[in-house]
């Protein structure tokens, strides 16, 4: 049964992650309109941090540790298709890490990326996420 509760915990961290990784790169392309140290971008540093710290994290860790538990307890460990979302999941958490990087930046009003460049890598975590899916769901190793 608690395999079960660790399964669904794992699923729910990662609905809240990726809401996060798929949000925070959009409130980076309004961010990118708004003049430096005027209201506007204030409130966007405001909502940043707060979801990178109080949402995104926490999802990040939780997915992290359920999943390695759960990995733990089957034969994950083995599995080609196991590894191929191994590899996409590491991936995701550096794409996580880079943008909390750049969201110091912006918090330093030092953004360095365009707002094309950002809706562009806006859909950096779609497409991970659609190898990590093929690889669960298909197991095509």
């Amino acid at each position: 049964m608690i395999y079960l509760w660790v399964k669904a915990l794992h699923v729910i961290a990662i609905i809240a992650w990726m809401a996060g990784l798929l949000y925070l790169p959009r409130l980076f392309v309004y961010h990118t309109k708004a003049a430096a140290g005027s209201a506007e971008a204030e409130t966007f540093k405001v909502m940043e941090r707060r979801l990178l710290k109080a949402i995104m994290n926490p999802a990040m860790i939780v997915a992290w540790l359920a999943g390695l538990w759960l990995a733990s307890t089957t034969s994950a460990w083995t599995e080609g298709w196991f590894h191929l979302k191994l590899m996409l999941v590491v991936i995701l958490s550096a794409y996580h890490m880079w943008l909390g990087a750049k969201r110091r930046a912006f918090e330093a009003d030092a953004n360095r990326i365009s707002e094309r460049g950002w809706r562009f890598l806006n859909e950096v975590p779609t497409l991970l996420m659609i190898g990590i899916v093929i690889a669960v769901i298909v197991r095509p190793f």
